[in-house]
């Protein structure tokens, strides 16, 4: 049995299925960002198939490459903000904090 486009296309819609559901039911903050990623990882495993199987050179590549450096800055941010809700609330639950408006 042979490895096509439609396997990695699989593996694809089964990771951004598991990061849709990790940021519509999750609470926590952590969780969230964890489905972000794997949505992320998602759209990389596309990229560089339909870059592997399409004929289109090097450029899925190139994409997956910004996508993992968008993603690592991403989460650094991201972090850096959870953190600072954790000290500032002790909590990282998404729905309970809802005083940083004021």
């Amino acid at each position: 049995m042979e490895v096509g486009l439609n396997h990695f296309l699989i593996v694809s819609t089964i990771l951004f299925s598991f990061g849709l559901y990790g940021i519509v039911t999750r609470k926590n903050a952590i969780m969230v960002l964890m489905g972000v990623e794997l949505i992320l990882n998602a759209a990389n495993i596309n990229f560089v198939a339909f870059s592997s199987f399409g004929n289109f050179g090097i450029n899925g590549q190139l994409y997956a490459l910004f996508v993992i450096i968008l993603a690592a800055a991403e989460a650094a941010i991201a972090l850096a903000i959870v953190l600072n809700i954790y000290k500032t609330f002790s909590k990282v639950n998404i729905d309970e904090i809802n005083n940083l408006k004021d």
